[in-house]
């Protein structure tokens, strides 16, 4: 992946990675999250750590906030801009194939997940900032879950 290190500058970008997995008969799930206290669901996201890539962030705060470990299939998708407070930060998102899910993780306290079909995920993310790179992924993800693999 030819993606410069975060160098740790005065607004330091964000990553995001956008969990999928395929379920035996169930097809492709989407991972999403929201704090225990919110009604809207996101995707993991958070700022990038100086020395390390965007992707390499992404699949940390995976881990931080969802509890699931991967990859990252391919480049980047897109980026989204958003306020958080005096700063609005560009966020890059990722897709990423979850390889486990811990039945613990770092943020469970204030974080629940949920994994739900590609086309729930695009209904309850309709608000979101990632919703229109997540809707133009979810046709080709679609295919998959039409497609099943046997698990095991």
């Amino acid at each position: 992946m030819n993606e410069p290190a975060h160098d740790g500058g005065t607004e330091p970008p964000q990553a995001a990675a956008i969990p999928v997995r395929l379920i035996g008969t169930e097809g492709v799930r989407v991972c999403l999250i929201r704090r225990k206290s919110s009604s809207k669901w996101g995707i993991p996201k958070g700022y990038i750590d100086p020395g390390d890539s965007w992707a390499q962030a992404a699949l940390d705060v995976a881990d931080e906030e969802a509890g699931v470990l991967g990859h990252v299939l391919g480049e980047s998708i897109g980026t989204y801009d958003y306020n958080k407070g005096d700063v609005s930060p560009t966020v890059a998102v990722f897709l990423m194939e979850v390889l486990e899910e811990r039945t613990s993780w770092r943020e469970m306290r204030w974080r629940e997940r949920r994994w739900c079909s590609v086309e729930e995920a695009s209904e309850l993310l309709k608000n979101h900032r990632v919703w229109p790179m997540f809707d133009r992924i979810a046709p080709s993800l679609a295919p998959m879950s039409s497609n099943p693999r046997p698990s095991g």
